[in-house]
């Protein structure tokens, strides 16, 4: 009987003392003291519990492959005048919303720009409707409206991407109400709006 319990001792114990251990890690990650963010530490050598991330490493959110989504360019690099989603309208309402938030101010709200900013003496920016920005590709609004153009400052780090191609979508909506004909009318809306101009 005493071999056998000496046996048991001698298996168990390395296994106990493991589970010790790591019972001990645990209730030290569960309850022991914590590091905030931009507090002093003794454990880092250079004495900041805040760690720099490892040069040219990238955040998974941050991985941006998608050069029509995240710069308005084709694979080949060229502006691009596709979106990279359809347009619907719930894409124009939310485009709506976010021009009429962020760039009515100074574009004014149907694109002339002649915002309330610019009645106030800042630059006049130029009108939706001048036949080089008819005819520019829809990424090039992306663009502007990322990287700032002129007097304009970017919008990058305030309007999400997918915001700003949902204002491209409004302001080429604009465009085509500004220099829309009754054929650009689907026939069951233009019956009922010529009813309604007699």
């Amino acid at each position: 009987m005493n071999r056998f319990v000496d046996l048991c001792r001698r298996i168990a114990g390395p296994g106990l003392a493991a589970a010790s251990l790591l019972l001990a890690g645990c209730d030290q990650l569960a309850h022991g003291s914590k590091i905030a963010p931009l507090q002093p530490s003794d454990f880092f050598a250079d004495g900041q519990s805040s760690r720099v991330p490892p040069m040219h490493s990238i955040p998974l959110s941050g991985l941006r492959t998608d050069s029509l989504l995240y710069a308005g360019r084709n694979p080949d690099g060229t502006v691009s005048s596709q979106f990279p989603w359809p347009v619907n309208a719930n894409v124009l309402a939310r485009g709506q919303q976010q021009y009429l938030a962020i760039c009515a101010n100074c574009h004014g709200p149907d694109g002339y720009g002649d915002g309330i900013v610019v009645r106030r003496g800042f630059p006049h920016p130029p009108s939706y409707y001048e036949e080089r920005l008819l005819k520019a590709p829809a990424g090039h609004f992306f663009q502007v409206i990322t990287h700032g153009y002129g007097a304009m400052y970017p919008y990058a780090s305030i309007v999400d991407v997918n915001d700003r191609w949902a204002i491209v979508a409004y302001i080429r909506a604009l465009q085509r109400s500004q220099h829309a004909t009754a054929a650009d009318v689907p026939p069951d809306a233009l019956a009922s709006l010529q009813k309604e101009a007699k």
